[in-house]
């Protein structure tokens, strides 16, 4: 199976019926985020600190896997000079769209998080990574490459999702019950039976793989990275999910690390 395809078209299917992750900004938004009242989530609901963004006028930044016309344009419209790439055509028209009607100088590629063979060495001042690797097999290629493109003393923001939310039964899940069953690391294609495979795949949705905290954390320290911030993130009382998982634990977390 072409992984990279079959997402693309998933996320395609995604926008066409309006996941919130595929719903662009507002112009009110895009106005207040020009007169410097603004705020992006990385994970599902808090915002990220004030103190973890560098100075925008000017900075180049790359949102990494970030279509949807949300964090890229407001980044934009509080003064950067924005690159977005992600896999999907369909998201980075929402990107576009909103570049479009509020007048925003923003650039969308298409292509692979893993490969970001079509930017030079350190061409960012700051990358934004939201919640968009468990979309992807391997996530230590995604660190390097952030390294590689990102200036010394730049900085990459990151959401992640903690690789505990995959252990529990799907089928249950929707029925509102919590039980543990799969082991970590958890594939859509590797960890389901043949029959429950296939019925996911049929419904269309993203695959998706859990990664370790070594992967997710680690990963980023064996690429150069230096942390320099941490924060946990629950579902949040808008997501249905959330009334399920949020009595236990927070089930996401965002990382702030600068290359030296």
């Amino acid at each position: 199976m072409d992984i990279r395809q079959f997402n693309k078209q998933a996320w395609m299917r995604q926008v066409a019926n309006k996941n919130p992750w595929t719903i662009p900004v507002s112009s009110e938004e895009i106005q207040r985020a020009r007169q410097g009242d603004w705020r992006i989530v990385l994970t599902p609901s808090k915002a990220v600190p004030d103190h973890w963004f560098p100075t925008l006028d000017g900075c180049r930044v790359l949102a990494l896997a970030s279509g949807g016309g949300q964090q890229g344009p407001i980044l934009a419209a509080a003064g950067a000079t924005v690159t977005v790439l992600d896999n999907c055509p369909a998201q980075l028209d929402q990107d576009r769209k909103v570049a479009d009607r509020d007048g925003l100088d923003l650039r969308t590629v298409e292509g692979d998080m893993r490969d970001l063979s079509m930017f030079a060495d350190q061409d960012f001042d700051f990358i934004v990574h939201p919640v968009s690797n468990i979309f992807v097999p391997e996530i230590l290629p995604v660190w390097k490459e952030a390294f590689r493109v990102l200036r010394r003393g730049g900085t990459m923001i990151a959401g992640m999702t903690h690789p505990i939310t995959y252990i529990f039964d799907l089928a249950l899940q929707e029925k509102g019950t919590l039980t543990a069953r799969y082991s970590l690391p958890y594939s859509d294609l590797e960890s389901l039976t043949p029959e429950e495979r296939e019925t996911l795949i049929g419904l269309e949705e993203p695959l998706e793989w859990s990664h370790t905290l070594e992967e997710q954390l680690g990963g980023q320290l064996n690429a150069g990275f230096v942390m320099t911030g941490f924060y946990e993130d629950i579902w949040g009382a808008d997501h249905e999910v959330g009334k399920l998982f949020d009595r236990f634990a927070p089930f996401f977390f965002a990382t702030r690390v600068q290359k030296p």
